[in-house]
């Protein structure tokens, strides 16, 4: 059995090596990408004259090879990355304005980064950052005291970035693992209260109803859902204030003045109200009251600059956000690190297949019945990220750019250069495409074949990274 190294030795020294780069360069060197055989004709529809045609089987394994389109990194460095790339330009224009057909003016509104923590079920260790106030030291404490079943309660270690310590209960038996699910079940419903309080209390600082104050003020946002070492959610949203939307100004400002800061204080302040009523799981239960950690927190973004003395910029957010749109559960628990699945994720893995047992066992309906189908989620069965439909643009509108872009590029190697999308719309318009596509597999054909993809797509990015740090800094003189 051939190594991947001689695997790729081999491809490496056929004569369609070249042919094959581009076939994987036209992936973007995805890790796992979609096998299909079949054919495709480009007919003038009105003459009937074939343009172009193309078959899987002029190509070096006599398959195409597409996209997986994968937003996770550890399923796919390559397209998660791409994806990465459109949320961040998803939301740096609604953040500070000037792209994707959100006006300039945008980057005036009154802006806030609001983060809404989930409670504790349990104490469990920490990594703790240097350069902040207070011990590095995990669970400092003077008093050597023992829970309920002789476990310390303390923990001096220092755990580094990465350690596998890192989320794990100090005693597992004594953490709460059915409320940990119930919260997590739960938690979509606490961020859409969250934003029903907030609009109250923000209609209340005008000195109005809520639904006057919708001809003043508009709340737009865009969030996403990051989970914690310990296995629990985060919610990180920017909210953005916004006056009355029409047709011919869709991004209007404020008509009353709204000062950041008082626009974060009232999302602390509504943070801290926000609760909602959880049914028992089983018939000898109790209701929950629920609600968020007491480590929520909202701070005023500065538009159009760097990060300095504490502040957030709006690009750093912007990438902040992005980043964790690409992460979950997997990133909780790496089961093929050198350490094995983690004992605390493993638990609550089963803890949320055992209540979806008993709760298939149990006759009539109840509101967790679809528990589940949310194991790989951890019970978190929300959104990983959210908008507001007036936020700025959306993902099919960028893709939908990304391939017009594509098709340009086509027809100029044919037809000469296209400059505006109405060419497009006519060439789509006096041309038809038939294509006849079957399945065949998913993944390279050999481990050679992706460990060249791997190393590919790895300079690729590194590329790209050194390009926008280029990009920033010299953005950053200018300002």
């Amino acid at each position: 059995m051939q190594t991947s190294a001689e695997s790729a030795t081999n491809r490496m020294r056929r004569p369609d090596f070249e042919q094959w780069l581009k076939q994987a360069a036209g992936t973007g060197y995805c890790a796992n990408p979609v096998r299909l055989v079949g054919s495709s004709t480009v007919v003038d529809a009105n003459s009937g004259e074939v343009i172009s045609s193309y078959e899987s089987s002029r190509e070096p394994d006599g398959v195409t090879y597409v996209r997986c389109g994968n937003r996770r990194a550890v399923r796919c460095p390559s397209c998660s990355h791409e994806y990465k790339g459109d949320m961040w330009h998803l939301v740096v224009a609604g953040a500070a304005g000037g792209s994707k057909d959100v006006p300039a003016a945008v980057g005036t509104h009154p802006l806030i980064f609001v983060t809404l923590t989930a409670p504790s079920f349990g104490a469990v260790h920490a990594v703790k950052k240097t350069g902040r106030s207070g011990s590095i030291r995990c669970r400092p404490r003077s008093k050597k005291e023992l829970c309920v079943h002789g476990k310390p309660l303390w923990c001096m270690s220092v755990h580094p970035e990465g350690s596998p310590a890192a989320g794990e209960p100090l005693c597992r038996e004594c953490y709460d693992y059915l409320g940990h699910v119930v919260w997590q079940w739960h938690a979509p419903e606490l961020w859409r209260r969250f934003t029903i309080v907030f609009r109250r209390q923000l209609a209340q600082s005008l000195g109005l109803s809520e639904s006057a104050s919708r001809k003043f003020v508009r709340v737009q946002f865009a969030k996403v859902a990051e989970f914690q070492k310990r296995g629990l959610v985060h919610f990180h949203a920017l909210v953005r204030l916004d006056g009355d939307p029409s047709d011919d100004n869709p991004f209007p400002p404020p008509a009353v003045d709204v000062p950041a800061d008082q626009l974060a204080a009232i999302a602390r302040s509504s943070a801290a109200q926000v609760w909602t009523t959880a049914a028992p799981v089983f018939a000898n239960d109790d209701t929950r009251a629920l609600r968020f950690g007491r480590q929520c927190d909202a701070r005023v973004v500065v538009r159009g600059g760097v990060d300095e003395d504490g502040e957030l910029s709006d690009r750093a957010v912007a990438a902040y956000i992005a980043k964790y749109a690409t992460k979950a559960t997997e990133d909780v628990d790496p089961g093929a690190s050198a350490n094995g699945p983690r004992p605390h994720i493993t638990q609550l893995r089963q803890t949320v297949e055992d209540l979806a047992a008993v709760i298939r066992m149990t006759p009539g309906d109840s509101p967790y019945e679809l528990l589940g189908k949310w194991v790989g989620m951890l019970g978190f069965r929300g959104h990983f990220a959210t908008k507001s439909r007036r936020y700025s643009t959306t993902l099919g509108r960028i893709r939908s750019a990304r391939r017009n872009w594509q098709k340009r590029a086509a027809v100029a190697r044919t037809r000469g250069p296209v400059e505006i999308d109405e060419d497009l719309d006519d060439l789509e318009e006096s041309t038809l495409v038939i294509g006849q596509w079957s399945f065949t597999g998913m993944g390279w054909l050999t481990s050679g074949d992706a460990y060249l993809a791997a190393q590919a797509a790895a300079a690729a990015r590194e590329w790209a990274d050194e390009k926008r740090h280029e990009s920033r800094s010299t953005n950053n003189k200018k300002r």
